[in-house]
């Protein structure tokens, strides 16, 4: 008898908690890559034209002497996307907590550096997160249709949220990175995507 009470406390405390969390976790990714990957495009010619593209921000270096690939292949292909003719305007939206970091600067300066003329960029400083760059794209800077960019694992979350938001938007994904170089970021991924379901759903 106590040992079936036993098991009966393990199962409540413990394990069905620990079912519902994995449930919760996997419902959340299966709904956000589910509802978007028809809309998830690998390059600028097949993209309809839109009038701005969100380029969503990251670190340009993972060390100091060590520049983010993720960072440089979200720049190349926001520039194939401008140079394409597939967006008029790059809205570069990131995180800046001082003149030695600064996302949207960073952004800028490659942005020209490989071909973009000033006046082809918009920079939002205040794009602390996805959610964050996605909303101020349409309550700041007026947008209800844009081509987001980022990373192959990213998008999906950005698309959804936009979604949400009320905003006619695809994305473009820049070049995926392997597997063995990017793990830890996809995992976080993984628990982002239930953070934006919460934020979206049950936090309004």
């Amino acid at each position: 008898m106590a040992r079936k009470r036993r098991h009966s406390i393990i199962f409540w405390l413990i394990k069905l908690p620990l079912f519902l969390l994995v449930a919760g976790i996997l419902g959340c990714n299966l709904w956000i890559v589910m509802s978007t990957h028809g809309r998830i495009y690998a390059s600028a010619g097949d993209i309809e034209a839109q009038p701005v593209a969100l380029v969503l921000g990251t670190s340009k270096n993972v060390a100091p002497d060590t520049p983010n690939r993720h960072f440089n292949n979200r720049i190349a292909a926001a520039v194939a996307l401008f140079k394409t003719g597939k967006a008029e305007t790059l809205l570069v939206s990131g995180y800046r907590d001082s003149k030695y970091y600064d996302e949207t600067l960073d952004m800028t300066a490659k942005l020209k550096s490989a071909g973009v003329p000033a006046d082809a960029i918009l920079a939002d400083n205040e794009g602390v997160n996805t959610l964050e760059s996605v909303a101020r794209a349409k309550s700041v800077y007026g947008l209800d249709r844009l081509v987001i960019v980022s990373d192959d694992f990213h998008v999906a979350r950005a698309l959804f949220i936009a979604d949400r938001l009320g905003l006619e938007a695809i994305a473009m994904k820049s070049a995926p990175i392997e597997l063995e170089n990017s793990t830890r970021v996809r995992l976080r991924e993984y628990l982002a995507r239930v953070k934006a379901v919460i934020d979206l759903y049950l936090r309004e």
